[in-house]
């Protein structure tokens, strides 16, 4: 929801050409950006490969896709100088950080991650798919979701997890809040998050500026905050806020953070107060547009500011209803279900 941050705000990119696919970038010794492909709008993931000398750490692996496989098979020939991916982080459970962790555990790798993240991606990949489950569509009635579009929805193969993650073998390493790892050389400190995803890991260098972020400290635009049929009463928006503001004692301007998408940064105090205030701001346009009840999806116009197609619908509209959540469970709200299923939310009086 927010816009890029320029130079003068105190954001800084010291490395603003990103490395094509199968090439790297070193952004500190031993320490390698690299970046691959995706097939949507936001048409990139960061990885980074730590030097461990007789192989090396990957930090998230992008999707199990053949293009992928190809990109991250000519970096190990290439930058990884031929050498084996002997352990793979995966920061949190989506399918561009996770999907070819399996792969890399096919071949010997190591899986470190968080319990929850192991959790849900497992299960995930576990449950196929022919047409949306009846939780779903009654979620999407629930928010009110464009009558055409959830016609065709309803009748259509969803996303399915496996489709993009390779299957994830039994057994991984958990990594947890507090500890200190290990890895390509120096001692990281692992800081978890929450409002993307459930126990997001990221990864803050002991004595020296690094930081590994994952999709908990981007940049130049906002993590997606959403609200699914699996917990449909979640708060991401109070998790998130509340994981910014425990970042900010650790942070430094002169921080390097690895984002998991967009360029590497420093400034990292002022854009923890960015995510925050990012945030805030939508919440009172929200509390404003619903003077008069509204569906989650009548909501996208105060916290987008820009139209939305049909290819972002259901982004925008699992972040509606995450801001939706957080202002009724503020006692901010009230809502009433209208005949059709869907629930019209409104100021309280």
């Amino acid at each position: 929801m927010d816009g890029p941050a320029t130079a003068d705000e105190g954001i800084r990119y010291p490395y603003p050409t990103p490395p094509e696919p199968g090439a790297s970038v070193e952004v500190a010794e031993g320490v390698l950006w690299l970046r691959l492909p995706l097939p949507m709008a936001l048409d990139h993931v960061n990885v980074y490969a730590l030097d461990e000398g007789d192989g090396w750490t990957l930090v998230d692996t992008g999707l199990n896709t053949r293009r992928t496989r190809a990109a991250m098979e000519a970096a190990l020939a290439g930058p990884l100088k031929g050498k084996p991916v002997t352990r793979v982080v995966v920061t949190h459970y989506h399918p561009d950080h996770i999907g070819l962790a399996g792969w890399f555990q096919a071949q010997g790798a190591e899986l470190l991650t968080t319990r929850t993240s192991w959790l849900f991606a497992r299960m995930l990949t576990l449950d196929e798919q022919e047409r949306p489950a009846e939780e779903t569509l009654a979620f999407w009635r629930a928010a009110g979701m464009d009558a055409a579009l959830y016609a065709k929805r309803a009748a259509e193969r969803p996303f399915n997890f496996a489709d993009t993650v390779a299957p994830l073998p039994l057994g991984y390493t958990r990594i947890r809040h507090g500890q200190s790892l290990r890895l390509g050389g120096r001692d990281w400190m692992v800081r978890v998050g929450h409002g993307h995803a459930p126990e997001h890991a990221t990864l803050w260098e002991e004595g020296g500026d690094l930081i590994l972020g994952g999709d908990q400290l981007l940049p130049s635009i906002s993590a997606n905050l959403g609200v699914y049929a699996t917990e449909p009463m979640a708060d991401p928006v109070a998790d998130w806020m509340a994981s910014c503001k425990a970042f900010r004692p650790h942070a430094r301007a002169g921080q390097l953070v690895l984002p998991g998408h967009k360029l590497p940064f420093t400034g990292l105090p002022l854009r923890l107060r960015q995510m925050i205030e990012n945030h805030t701001g939508a919440l009172a346009r929200l509390e404003e547009h619903l003077a008069e009840p509204r569906t989650a999806a009548q909501c996208f116009p105060p916290l987008f500011k820009r139209p939305i197609g049909e290819g972002e619908y259901g982004l925008a509209l699992v972040e509606a209803v995450a801001h939706l959540n957080h202002l009724l469970i503020a006692g901010r709200l009230v809502r009433e279900k209208r005949e059709d299923g869907a629930w019209l939310w409104r100021m309280k009086t």
